[in-house]
């Protein structure tokens, strides 16, 4: 038997892959991460399911589940928020499940910055401007940065910087954006990308903050930070020049 663990997406039901659908729709047992994962996939369950809400639950008792189900000889359709790759916890869960001799698989999904910058109508690597992009977040009472990772540095760089889980901080992120890229730099906030509430904030590192506020923004929400965002006559990629060779094959 095997734990799937399944990136669900930013918010939209109809964001989640073919293979994620397909999985939860065969899976007897499927924990979910609490409000962020939408009830239409939960609808997708089969009849009899067993269906948990992980929110209140610890690591161990969430892992005991998995574990569990696995003994019993069914498979766990394990649903986090966009891609397990970033911000999951998978890596914790996988470390018990290893030790446990428990086998599973990653399923990847749509994660929120991607959601965010389609929101915006924006590329977020465009020529001549930045072909780099730097997904990070700030220090919490739960999880602190390592060393050399805090704003300042990483925005060192000048690369389009994706700030997750950070608009209740947003005035110390300005602050700390400030001095890498400039009171001027353009800055976007998206809340609850792709779902219907979405809150698409547009503004710069000097003005973003008091848009927050006023918006009353404090948690499910992507900061994008870069000049990509207001880029105008940058040059064409060679990806699609004529002057490009191509060839058959």
């Amino acid at each position: 038997m095997t734990v799937h663990f399944i990136g669900a997406g930013p918010g939209a039901a109809d964001l989640i892959t073919v293979r994620g659908q397909r999985i939860i729709g065969r899976s007897p047992v499927c924990l979910y991460a609490g409000s962020l994962v939408p009830a239409e996939l939960l609808a997708m369950c089969p009849e009899g399911a067993e269906i948990v809400d992980t929110a209140r639950l610890s690591l161990d008792e969430i892992t005991d589940r998995l574990i569990a189900a696995d003994r019993a000889g069914l498979d766990v359709a394990r649903l986090h928020s966009g891609d397990p790759s970033i911000y999951s916890a998978v890596a914790e869960q996988a470390r018990r499940l290893d030790a446990a001799g428990v086998g599973y698989e990653i399923v990847p999904g749509v994660p929120a910055f991607t959601a965010a910058a389609a929101a915006l109508g924006r590329e977020l690597t465009v020529p001549g401007v930045s072909q780099s992009i730097v997904l990070t977040r700030v220090s919490t009472l739960s999880t602190a940065m390592p060393p050399g990772e805090d704003l300042a540095t990483l925005g060192a760089s000048g690369a389009t910087l994706v700030i997750h889980l950070a608009a209740h901080r947003i005035d110390q992120v300005a602050e700390e954006l400030r001095g890498p890229y400039g009171g001027d730099c353009p800055v976007a906030v998206v809340a609850f990308a792709s779902r219907p509430d979405e809150i698409i904030l547009r503004g710069t590192v000097d003005s973003i903050a008091a848009q927050v506020h006023a918006a009353g923004v404090t948690k499910t929400a992507v900061i994008i930070v870069g000049r990509v965002l207001s880029a105008e006559g940058f040059p064409d990629s060679y990806l699609y020049s004529a002057s490009r060779r191509r060839t058959d094959h």
